[in-house]
């Protein structure tokens, strides 16, 4: 068993056939805006990892910085009565990392992945690698390979 987060995380990219480089900041990305701002790129690049509970089981959207997701929309693409936000409790239970971390795929579970179509118009997007203060770059393709993500509109 790896010893943090990040490494667990490259354990996963690895085992998947994922090249990751990871970059880490001397703060906290938590945010989309913080994220983009430390890599020098578009807020739109940055893929955020949410996971939401649909009825009873944990899901998770990849969804564009600049976007919200819209939990209509995503109850419609996974035939679920309700959608919401997954608290910090279920999201670590779920993925086995923390809220701000949560990378795009090597997660504790096996879960159903949905990705924002606003993504797929990027040459490189950046997701966390495990760590709020770390993150690495992929194409739009690899992401989708790596997670097995079926392409929605979750734009609200």
């Amino acid at each position: 068993m790896a010893s943090t987060a990040v490494d667990r995380f490259l354990e996963h990219a690895q085992r998947l056939g994922v090249p990751v480089e990871v970059v880490e900041f001397p703060t906290e990305t938590r945010t989309a805006d913080d994220a983009a701002e430390a890599i020098g790129c578009d807020v739109a690049q940055i893929v955020k990892s949410l996971v939401f509970m649909a009825d009873d089981r944990p899901v998770l959207a990849l969804t564009s910085g600049r976007n919200r997701v819209d939990e209509a929309k995503l109850a419609r693409a996974l035939d679920a009565a309700v959608v919401r936000k997954a608290d910090a409790a279920e999201v670590r239970a779920a993925t086995g990392y923390a809220i701000g971390g949560t990378p795009p795929f090597g997660h504790a579970t096996d879960l159903e992945v949905a990705c924002d179509r606003d993504l797929t118009g990027f040459d490189q997007v950046w997701a966390a690698a495990g760590l709020p203060t770390t993150v690495f770059a992929l194409s739009p393709d690899r992401l989708l390979e790596a997670t097995g993500a079926r392409v929605i509109d979750l734009a609200g």
